[in-house]
């Protein structure tokens, strides 16, 4: 029995010995770093460059990618953008017109306050394209009101009379009309004299004596003569006179007080019942 003890204390030295000894040679252990041989060096050399270039691919794919994603989204956002865009521009050019033609109305409502006469709005909805504008047409008729006759006008002057009319729509002969003669005088002297339409939306005023003192810039209104044209209704304005060396007029031109390039409403002043005025010249049919 002494000797088993003796035996199991002789085996825990010992491998109490080997354990330090162990533990001490890890702890001293030293890892030498070998010399890369000529193979490795040769297969690191080719295949490094291969690895770095897959890396590099990777990372370019994956950025284009990401900016293919960035440029779809951003076009489609775009393409929104400008489909609203686009509908709030045009909700703005619809106010705008919107807002001109409330001005153009309440200018014209504004004026026509001081006629006495009954007046009919309508717009102008056609005209002689081959004649100048010469005669238009309105969206207004019988069933408006309207009769043969009735003098046409704006808030800026006289467009002409009505010549022809259905039950839902007017023509209009003009001032431009060299058939539509109407009797004015000059503002400043009280001259009288007849506006006829001539070409190039311009007029010309007859039978102006040559001692008359009318100047250019002179303005024109209606005499109220023949009953068709009340008195005091802008006309034109002088802008060009010429004096022949023989006869007995001049030769004036006239501008029209209205633009009729961009007529777009007009007012319609309704003859009374009981005074149905003549035309000044027997009016040619025309057709729009």
């Amino acid at each position: 029995m002494k000797l088993i003890n003796e035996s199991s204390k002789t085996k825990i030295v010992n491998n109490t010995i080997v354990a330090i000894l162990a533990i001490y040679g890890i702890s001293q252990k030293r890892f030498d770093l070998n010399e890369p041989t000529l193979f490795h060096q040769l297969v690191t050399e080719v295949i490094s460059p291969v690895q770095e270039g897959l890396s590099n691919s990777k990372k370019s794919l994956s950025a284009f990618w990401e900016n293919y994603l960035l440029i779809v989204n951003t076009s489609k956002e775009n393409h929104v953008l400008k489909k609203q865009i686009s509908r709030l521009e045009s909700d703005l050019t619809t106010m705008e017109e919107v807002r001109k033609e409330n001005l153009r109305l309440k200018r014209l409502l504004s004026y026509s306050d001081e006629m006495s006469q009954q007046r009919v709005m309508a717009q102008v909805v056609g005209w002689d394209s081959a004649n100048e504008f010469k005669v238009i047409r309105l969206n207004k008729g019988k069933k408006n009101g309207i009769k043969v006759m009735a003098p046409v006008i704006t808030d800026h002057g006289l467009v002409g009379y009505v010549y022809r009319v259905t039950d839902n729509f007017s023509d209009v002969l003009t001032i431009l009309d060299q058939n539509n003669r109407v009797d004015v005088m000059v503002e400043r002297t009280r001259t009288h004299g007849i506006v006829e339409g001539v070409f190039n939306f311009k007029c010309t005023l007859k039978y102006i004596m040559r001692n008359e003192p009318v100047e250019v810039g002179d303005k024109l209104i209606t005499a109220g003569v023949g009953g068709i044209y009340p008195k005091g209704i802008k006309v034109g304005m002088i802008t060009d006179i010429t004096k022949e060396n023989f006869g007995m007029t001049l030769n004036v031109e006239v501008i029209p007080s209205v633009d009729f390039d961009k007529l777009e409403e007009v007012l319609v002043l309704i003859p009374n019942e009981t005074a149905v005025p003549e035309a000044p010249i027997a009016v040619q049919e025309k057709k729009i």
